[in-house]
């Protein structure tokens, strides 16, 4: 059954990390040699990646995300005791293809035939972006990939939300926006997108302001909400 608050939707924009992509995938695929450190090297690395974004925007440092990422894995590493460089390149080139959520296909397929215009609103970088796009097969579908790389900050700046509004043409409004980040929602929601979180792990809500509209476990829960 469709949610109110989508009712004037035209556009769907997807978060990518953690919600198209499953950033866990590069050591999962690629970690072996960690043994029982690569479950704590992954969830520290995206940790500190995400902390860098935050920190960086907040002292005015902007690098780009494929910087962020190597300095947050450098971090876990050294924070778990390991050192290996070429285990840390291998990781990083498997970042670059991570895999997506067996869903994310058949939904922005179904989004597509709705009449639906899609897109990718992310931290990470053009290149990134296009690559982990392309290793997943899913660039027909999708009409834009806007990285913050235009704006050079990391959301939650609303700047980069912005970038969306104004490449796409539509209001805040009519853009449904979708995140397994609850930050991510929160302050997407704040701006004024229609927000439904992705909550793919079953997290407790975060305290920040502007709840989203919706709360949905996978993509193929987005469709039904849109009256698709």
């Amino acid at each position: 059954m469709s949610h109110p608050a989508f009712s004037r939707t035209k556009a769907c924009v997807f978060d990518a990390y953690g919600t198209l992509f499953d950033v866990h995938s590069a050591v999962r695929n690629g970690g072996a040699a960690l043994g029982d450190k690569a479950a704590a090297v992954s969830e520290t690395w995206r940790v500190k990646q995400l902390e860098y974004t935050w920190l960086r925007s907040l002292m005015g440092a902007y690098v780009d995300f494929w910087q962020v990422t190597r300095d947050g894995l450098d971090y876990a590493f050294a924070a778990h005791g390991v050192e290996d460089d070429r285990l840390a390149d291998e990781l990083m080139a498997l970042y670059l293809g991570l895999d997506a959520y067996p869903e994310v296909a058949e939904c922005l397929a179904a989004l597509k035939d709705a009449g639906l215009m899609t897109a990718i609103l992310s931290n990470g970088s053009p290149g990134m972006l296009n690559s982990a796009v392309a290793s997943a097969k899913i660039q027909g579908p999708l009409d834009h990939i806007f990285s913050v790389e235009d704006v050079g900050i990391f959301k939650p700046d609303p700047r980069v939300y912005q970038s969306a509004v104004d490449g796409l043409g539509v209001a805040p409004d009519e853009i449904c926006f979708l995140s397994s980040n609850a930050w991510d929602a929160h302050a997407a929601s704040h701006f004024g997108f229609r927000v439904a979180w992705v909550n793919r792990f079953k997290r407790e809500r975060e305290r920040l302001p502007k709840d989203p509209a919706a709360e949905i476990q996978n993509l193929l829960e987005l469709p039904p909400l849109l009256g698709i």
